[in-house]
């Protein structure tokens, strides 16, 4: 490890004991060690800062001692794909009472972290991969300027920008981008993986009362001791989630894409995506 990533190793390390204490004062505990932890794993542009926000609101209710803001991410934000060791040094950090969230894709050695540590509470938000598609594509275009694609995407039509996302490409000076079934076949495995609460985005936006009665039964189910009265706790988690505050929230809706597919977007999506939305539970079948 280099000084500088020392320094900030122990400047994380500060702040996370710094944290704990301040909980540790809030509700009157030092020992944190029958919290269960949690993890909130998301595809990128599926909710994740939704997520986050629930996140938030579950400190709210609980002793939680810590939630980590910086998300666990499989490449650097210069674009290199981290190794597994660097993600597991990550997840390791993840002591009792702790909060953590990332974008993790479904390799053995992560599921596995989470199956040998039942204390944990993994939660996992998808999105359909239509709509998630879309907000990749405009966030890299108008919402952040420094992602890998935005010279790309602007200097190509939305029509050829969600062709490219659709079946992938090579972009010159960026890594290759894989086509969106390669990218869905990444996290798939979390779908079965035991012990883990898989959510779906939608279903948080149009029914966020059950989902959230669903994440806290999860929760308890851990043996979570909760502050509050039951639905004052989800009131409470509700209130937290106001995705207008997200520096990354554009819209948020679910079946935009139906505003920007035309029928050659959706054959072509179809040709590379085969069975995706059926396995993901958004289609029954091939005609959509």
């Amino acid at each position: 490890m280099n000084h500088q990533n020392f320094l900030i190793s122990s400047k994380d390390r500060l702040r996370r004991a710094r944290n704990s204490l301040r909980s540790a004062y809030r509700w009157k505990m030092l020992d944190f060690s029958e919290i269960p932890s949690i993890f909130g794993n998301a595809i990128p542009k599926s909710g994740s800062h939704l997520l986050l926000q629930i996140l938030q609101g579950l400190m709210q209710i609980a002793p939680f001692r810590h939630l980590e803001q910086a998300p666990v991410r499989m490449i650097t934000a210069e674009g290199r794909k981290r190794s597994t060791r660097e993600i597991m040094r990550d997840l390791k950090r993840l002591k009792a009472g702790m909060i953590e969230w990332g974008y993790l894709s479904s390799e053995p050695e992560f599921i596995n972290f989470f199956t040998e540590r039942p204390q944990i509470a993994p939660l996992f938000l998808y999105r359909d991969p239509r709509d998630q598609l879309m907000s990749s594509i405009f966030y890299a275009v108008d919402i952040h300027q420094g992602h890998a694609l935005h010279n790309y995407y602007s200097s190509i039509s939305l029509d050829e920008r969600i062709k490219t996302a659709i079946q992938g490409h090579d972009v010159p000076g960026l890594e290759h981008l894989s086509n969106i079934r390669v990218q869905y076949d990444r996290i798939l495995d979390w779908l079965d993986a035991p012990g883990v609460l898989c959510l779906q985005f939608e279903d948080l936006i149009n029914d966020p009362r059950r989902k959230i009665e669903q994440i806290l039964d999860f929760l308890l189910a851990k043996n979570l001791p909760i502050a509050v009265e039951y639905d004052d706790a989800i009131n409470i988690v509700l209130d937290a989630i106001r995705p207008n505050e997200s520096p990354t929230f554009r819209k948020g809706s679910v079946g935009g894409w139906r505003d920007h597919f035309n029928e050659e977007h959706i054959q072509l999506f179809k040709d590379v995506t085969g069975d995706l939305l059926v396995r993901l539970g958004y289609e029954e079948n091939d005609n959509w």
